[in-house]
């Protein structure tokens, strides 16, 4: 099962999700609650299996947050996540076939091994750095 992380500070609020390639067991899990600007599914696919051709219907959509996802396809992380209040409230190593979904936590990561490579999918649009991104000072004092 993914494992879902909610914030400290509004026990309401979903700050992220990760799921670990081994939680990957049935044809289609939703890790995203439909709410979330991301919509992310594992599937585990058996062969013969078909998906109907189709495209996607224009919707109008108002994001107000970049949200991202990341899956680790060769080499490993270790991911640090943060509460609304710039707390440390998660850590989590990243192997080939796990995914972090981040909503609204804060985040950083280290790469643990050399060549490793990632996905990283966020919402759009992008409006660059300045506009986009906040950065969690004196980190480490959070921990």
């Amino acid at each position: 099962m993914p494992k879902n992380i909610y914030s400290k500070k509004d026990k309401s609020l979903l700050l992220m999700t990760i799921n670990k390639f081994s939680d990957i067991n049935k044809q289609r899990t939703d890790l995203c609650p439909e709410e979330q600007f991301l919509q992310i599914s594992s599937k585990k696919i058996q062969k013969g299996i078909k998906f109907t051709p189709h495209k996607h219907n224009p919707i109008n959509r108002k994001t107000t947050i970049t949200q991202e996802a990341w899956i680790v396809l060769q080499g490993k992380i270790r991911a640090t996540f943060y509460d609304i209040d710039d707390r440390i409230i998660e850590e989590a190593d990243l192997s080939p076939g796990d995914c972090a979904i981040v909503y609204y936590a804060g985040h950083g990561f280290e790469v643990l091994e050399d060549d490793t490579i990632i996905y990283e999918l966020k919402s759009g649009p992008y409006f660059g750095v300045e506009k986009d991104k906040t950065p969690i000072i004196n980190s480490e004092k959070n921990k």
